[in-house]
Parts: C-alpha cells; structure tokens; sequence
C-alpha cells in the first residue's frame, strides 16, 4: 500500500511422478525481497530466483526424470548451496550495489531442504495450530535477541529491524543456512517476505490458515490482512502442502 514499485520476487513448482511402481513428490519454492534502491533491488531479486530456479532444474529435476535413473553428481543440500552462490554471482554481475534476501524450500518426497540467506522467512503450519519457523533470521535484530540484549517484542518495533547481516549481493563472503528436515503429519509450508511476517502477528497468520484449506485463498487472505494493517513493504507468500492431508487428491 505504501511502496510505489516492487522489490519481491517468488517462483514455485510442484509435480508428482506415478508409474504404478511407486510416487515421486518434487516442490521448488523460493522467495527473495530486494533492497538497494528502485532498480537494484528489483533485479537482484528476480535475476536471484531465476538463476536458482534453473541451476536447481539443471542439476537435479533433469536427472530425476531421467528414465536411466542416474544419481546427482552431488547432494541435495550441496545443489542449494551451489545454487546460492551462483545467485551471489549473477547478483554481483547484474545488480551491483543491490542484494536480496534468498530463501529456497526444496520438496523430495517427505524430505525438505532449506536454504537461506537474509530475513525472509519459511514455516510449518502444524495441525496443532502452531506456527513452526524453520529459519532464521540473519539481521541486527535477530543477533541482539540471541544476545539477549532486547525482547522478541522489542525486536518487531526495533528501529534497525530492517538491517540485515547477511543477503546475496553483499561484497563480503558468507555461507548460506542450508539444512534437510523431515515434513511433519498434516503439515503445510509457508514461505513469506518480511511484508507479512513482519505485519501480520502470528496469531493472525494462524487464524487464516485454521478457518481455510485451499492455499490460494490463504496466499490472498495473508496479503489482504497485511495490507489492512497499513502494507509497509511489498508482500510475497507461498503456501503449499501435501494434498490429502488438506483435501483428497494426495499430490502437493
């Protein structure tokens, strides 16, 4: 409501394999809010997205559909990170002087890899109505809360809680977070930029997600709450889950 251009970018995919002998569940979700002025930050989020979009199609979904089932030259959690810095390349090329937050969520069957640089966040949203933050937030903020310095509350009015500590596009070197959990029962993923986590409190997130199933009423219901509550920043959200725990088809 408040920003005249936008800064987020997002991607997602999901697909299901069935030959009879057995199911392959595949999800790519990425989000990525940039920073660094009107163009820069435009760029370094969108060039971010597409650079990992294709260099995670590249070296893992071809070979997945592969009919000679071929294994990945490396590990999953080792194409993330090769596909972080390769975004921190073609940020560096493209967008000098800008940055973006990256958050990559990588789906294989009831695997779930996470990779993140910034403060764009991703969750489970639990059956027991809790919201799980899979994440962790690599801003001013965040490192004064571990230090105990200030309250999580004093965190969300804290006057530099848009200083970040780490983003793609920075001069100096850094490592992704990059990590794989197990998907809980009936669980269901969120991905979201700073425009809703940083507005919308939890309990608000979580009313939405308990009152409706479908994920795309619940991405316009999410943006919707964080643009009543003033829209401060540009807002991106994915939702996914496995279909069957939410509703009966039983693909995400």
């Amino acid at each position: 409501m408040q920003r005249d251009h936008n800064e987020d970018a997002l991607f997602a995919l999901t697909s299901v394999l069935s030959d009879g002998k057995s199911e392959e569940l595949f999800g790519l979700f990425v989000i990525a809010d940039g920073m660094g002025g009107h163009r820069n930050g435009e760029v370094a989020s969108s060039v971010s997205v597409r650079v990992v979009v294709k260099y995670v199609l590249d070296q893992l979904y071809k070979v997945l559909l592969d009919p000679r089932h071929p294994a990945p030259a490396v590990g999953i959690q080792e194409i993330l990170t090769g596909a972080v810095n390769e975004a921190q390349k073609a940020v560096l090329q493209h967008a000098p002087g800008g940055g973006t937050t990256l958050t990559i969520a990588l789906l294989l069957g009831e695997q779930l890899t996470i990779s993140h640089v910034g403060d764009s966040r991703a969750y489970f949203v639990l059956p027991d109505g809790s919201l799980q933050q899979i994440t962790r937030d690599h801003s001013l903020v965040q490192r004064l809360v571990d230090l105990k310095e200030i309250s999580e509350e004093e965190a969300n009015t804290h006057p530099q809680k848009n200083v970040l500590l780490k983003a793609v596009g920075q001069t100096e070197p850094f490592n992704s977070d990059t990590k794989t959990l197990q998907v809980p029962r009936d669980w269901r993923l969120m991905l979201c930029s700073d425009g809703l986590w940083g507005v919308v409190p939890a309990e608000g997130m979580l009313s939405i997600f308990q009152k409706n199933k479908d994920p795309i009423l619940v991405c316009k219901l999410l943006v919707d709450e964080a643009n009543r509550a003033g829209g401060p920043d540009n807002i991106s959200v994915i939702v996914a889950g496995i279909a069957g725990s939410t509703s009966e088809s039983g693909k995400p």
